[in-house]
C-alpha cells in the first residue's frame, strides 16, 4: 500500500505507524507493506510487520528518481511485482497488476478409471 502524499521523512517507525492507523485507516500489524515517499522523489521508506516485530526500510537512489503515483490523498495498492519494481527504482506503472490465475477444473474420477 503506497501512501500517495509525501511525508516528513524525519518520522521513524512510531510516526509511520500513526500515519498508517490514523490517516490510511489500516492495521500496520496485519502483514501488509506500507510505502512512504519524501518530497524528494529519490527517497522511500517501507514499514512492515514480519510476525515478530516491526521493520522499517529506508532507501535513497544514487541516480534517478522513484516513479510515484500522482500526489493526492489516499493510497495506491501495488501487486508484489509492482512493489519490487518500485523498490528497484524502475517504472512500475509499465506492468499491470496481475489478476489471479483462472481456477483449474478437476477431472472427474470416473474419467481416470475409464482411461486406465
Amino acid at each position: 500500500m503506497v501512501a500517495s502524499k509525501p511525508i516528513d521523512f524525519r518520522k521513524g517507525m512510531d510516526g509511520l505507524v500513526a500515519i498508517v492507523t490514523e490517516v490510511l485507516a489500516a492495521d500496520p500489524f496485519a502483514g501488509d507493506v506500507f510505502v512512504f515517499r519524501a518530497k524528494r522523489t529519490d527517497r522511500i521508506k517501507l514499514i512492515l510487520w514480519d510476525g515478530s516485530g516491526l521493520c522499517m526500510v529506508t532507501k535513497r537512489l544514487e541516480a534517478g528518481n522513484f516513479t510515484w503515483p500522482p500526489v493526492q490523498g489516499g493510497v495506491v495498492t501495488l501487486s508484489a511485482p509492482q512493489l519490487r519494481m518500485l523498490f528497484s527504482g524502475m517504472d512500475w506503472t509499465q506492468i499491470p497488476a496481475r489478476s489471479p490465475p483462472p481456477s483449474r477444473t478437476s477431472m472427474p474420477t470416473e474419467n481416470l478409471q475409464a482411461s486406465a
